[in-house]
């Protein structure tokens, strides 16, 4: 076995271990673990939407648990201001040097954890969105104009509550780009409701055990980017991205109708990233189509903005994505099979 085989034989093992230590706590949501792996992998921040109660919180919680990282929380709120999130310059006097005088010192905010769970994004007014997502683009933040580097590992997990319109600010469709993948947290099925019933009102749980540490993650993000993707199935994420153009020739109808602006260059970065963290975390050195057809939906769904058409007939971006799936083949048909047959 070659040494990079065995470093992803390791990989898959830790996210094998990971996964586990999560469902000691989470019950179900086992494809909403699995696309917050990816984004873990991948390098890339996720947006967790779904219900009141659907467990967005404490997954967060609990992946930090298990990561020997630390873990900063923000509870938006539309008084909350950018200086609450990334820190300010406060006065100090220290009264063993009264000559000295005062001086300022910066003050931290929560966005200089490890692991940041952003709760409620869009309660939060755009001005304060927007320092949060400076900050997730470019893994520094400026205080009195002086530059500060974040820690690496740097993931932010953001929740939304898509029934509670009132009072929110709903993040704009370029700044819900810099998400790497949004997650939809489902209704639990009955017999996962009553396991949820059953661990959270008897003794409060365990603490799930550390897995992973700062090297473990940089290690593992370092892999996911050595996982190889062929040129066709390059090939077949673009082509994907650019039949999400309404205006593309081989857009689908329903893009169409249906779609105003399409996925764009990061909708196609989005899916070979997360494609490559699909196979690390399965174990393989290479990407498949089915990989990038398994992420299309977290990966392209906030990245499609939809027509005004689309909106009245109620058309959701899934349904869409779904669309180009079935319309764009994983091979294009050669000059060969195009050319008419028979005749002059």
């Amino acid at each position: 076995m070659s040494e990079f085989e065995t470093r992803l034989q390791q990989a898959r093992e830790a996210v094998a271990r990971l996964r586990g230590a999560i469902g000691q706590v989470i019950v179900g949501q086992g494809e909403v673990v699995d696309q917050v792996m990816w984004g873990l992998a991948a390098g890339g921040h996720v947006l967790l939407e779904g219900a009141p109660g659907l467990g967005k919180t404490l997954l967060v919680r609990t992946l930090a648990q298990c990561l020997d990282l630390r873990f900063s929380r923000i509870q938006f709120t539309p008084d909350l201001m950018p200086s609450d999130v990334v820190g300010t310059n406060v006065l100090v006097m220290d009264p063993a040097q009264r000559a000295a005088g005062s001086m300022f010192q910066v003050q931290r905010g929560p966005i200089f954890g490890q692991i940041v769970l952003a709760d409620e994004i869009n309660r939060a007014t755009p001005k304060t969105q927007s320092a949060l997502l400076e900050a997730m683009a470019e893994h520094a933040v400026t205080i009195a104009g002086q530059r500060h580097v974040l820690d690496e590992p740097f993931f932010v997990l953001a929740t939304e509550n898509p029934i509670e319109m009132e009072g929110t600010y709903p993040l704009p469709e370029a700044q819900l780009d810099r998400f790497l993948l949004k997650v939809t947290v489902p209704n639990p099925t009955e017999d996962e409701l009553c396991e949820v019933l059953v661990r959270t009102t008897g003794r409060a749980p365990a603490a799930p055990p550390r897995v992973l540490d700062r090297d473990g993650v940089l290690a593992l993000r370092t892999m996911c980017r050595d996982v190889a993707v062929a040129e066709p199935i390059l090939r077949y994420a673009a082509r994907l991205v650019r039949a999400s153009e309404s205006t593309a020739k081989e857009a689908p109808e329903t893009v169409k109708r249906a779609i105003r602006y399409g996925a764009g260059v990061r909708g196609a970065q989005s899916l070979i990233l997360a494609a490559k963290a699909v196979a690390l975390c399965e174990g393989r050195a290479n990407v498949s189509f089915d990989d990038v057809k398994r992420v299309a939906r977290p990966a392209l769904r906030h990245r499609l903005i939809r027509s005004f058409e689309g909106e009245a007939e109620g058309i959701t971006t899934d349904t869409v994505i779904d669309a180009l799936l079935g319309a764009v083949p994983t091979r294009p048909a050669t000059v060969e099979a195009e050319r008419p047959r028979g005749g002059a």
